[in-house]
C-alpha cells in the first residue's frame, strides 16, 4: 500500500487540471497524495466571476475537507493561492485553526507555504509574477507586504483566456518579465497555471530563488508530514545544494 511513510491531502478548486499531475510528479516514494474538489460555480479559470468563485470555495470548505479528512493524511493543503489573498493573514489564521480543531489534522494552504518557504530561503524582496485580474494580483502584493516582505515588482500575464490553459513556457516568460536586480526572490503564484518543470531552468538562468505556489506546497506538506522535503529538478527549495 502506498502512502507508508506519509498521506498528503490537498483541496482543489473544481476546473483545475494541471495541479494534480504536477503534485504526482513530485511525490516521494511511500509517500501518497489525496484529492478533494472544492466547490464553486460558473466558467473556471476566468478572470470574470473569480471572487465570487474563490467566496463560494470558503463558504463550502468543510465539506470537502470532511471528505479527505476520512483518509487520515498527516496534513491537508488549500491550494488555492487566490482564497488566501480573499482571507488575509487574519482570515487564513483564523480558518486553519477552526479546521485543524475540527478534523483533528494540520491544515495548511498554499500561501502559507510560500512564507514558509521564504523565510527558510532568508528573502524578503520579492519578484511577484500571477496569471490573475490586477486587482487579485494586487490582493497578493497586499498578503505579501502583511508577512513582512517588500514586493520590489509586480507583472501579469497577458491576453490569458483562462488560466488553467496556461503553459510552462507563458509561466516561464512572465517570471522574466517580473524580475529585476533588487528582487531576491521571484514568485510565481497561482496553482493553475503549470510552474514546476520550469523552476530549475529559472533558477539557472536568473541566478537567484524561484518559488512557485505548488513548489513551496509540496514541500511545507512533506516536512509537516515529517518526510524530508528533497527532491531533485524542482529549485533550490526542494533541492537545496
Amino acid at each position: 500500500m502506498d502512502g507508508w511513510r506519509a498521506r498528503l491531502g490537498f483541496l482543489l478548486p473544481p476546473g483545475n487540471p494541471n495541479v494534480e499531475p504536477e503534485l504526482i510528479a513530485m511525490h516521494k516514494p511511500g509517500v501518497s497524495v489525496h484529492f478533494g474538489r472544492m466547490i464553486a460555480h460558473g466558467t473556471t479559470g476566468s478572470h470574470e466571476g473569480q471572487d465570487a468563485r474563490t467566496r463560494c470555495q470558503l463558504d463550502n470548505i468543510d465539506e470537502p475537507t470532511e471528505m479527505l479528512a476520512h483518509l487520515r493524511p498527516q496534513v491537508i493543503a488549500m491550494a488555492h493561492t487566490a482564497s488566501s489573498y480573499m482571507l488575509g493573514r487574519a482570515g487564513e489564521a483564523e480558518l486553519t485553526a477552526r479546521l485543524e480543531k475540527k478534523y483533528n489534522i494540520r491544515f495548511t494552504s498554499a500561501f502559507a507555504s510560500v512564507i514558509a518557504a521564504m523565510n527558510k530561503l532568508g528573502v524578503s524582496k520579492v519578484a511577484l509574477a500571477t496569471p490573475y485580474a490586477e486587482a487579485q494580483t494586487l490582493q497578493g502584493k497586499a498578503a505579501l507586504e502583511s508577512y513582512g516582505m517588500t514586493v520590489v515588482n509586480y507583472r501579469r500575464l497577458e491576453n490569458v483566456r483562462n488560466i488553467y490553459e496556461e503553459t510552462p513556457e507563458r509561466a516561464y516568460g512572465l517570471a522574466r518579465a517580473a524580475n529585476t536586480p533588487e528582487a531576491e526572490v521571484v514568485f510565481l503564484s497561482g496553482v493553475g497555471m503549470p510552474t514546476i518543470e520550469v523552476l530549475q531552468a529559472l533558477e539557472q538562468d536568473l541566478k537567484k530563488p524561484v518559488i512557485s505556489s505548488v513548489g513551496a506546497m509540496m514541500w511545507n506538506c512533506l516536512q509537516i508530514a515529517g518526510v524530508e522535503p528533497t527532491l531533485k529538478g524542482y529549485g533550490r527549495l526542494l533541492d537545496p545544494k
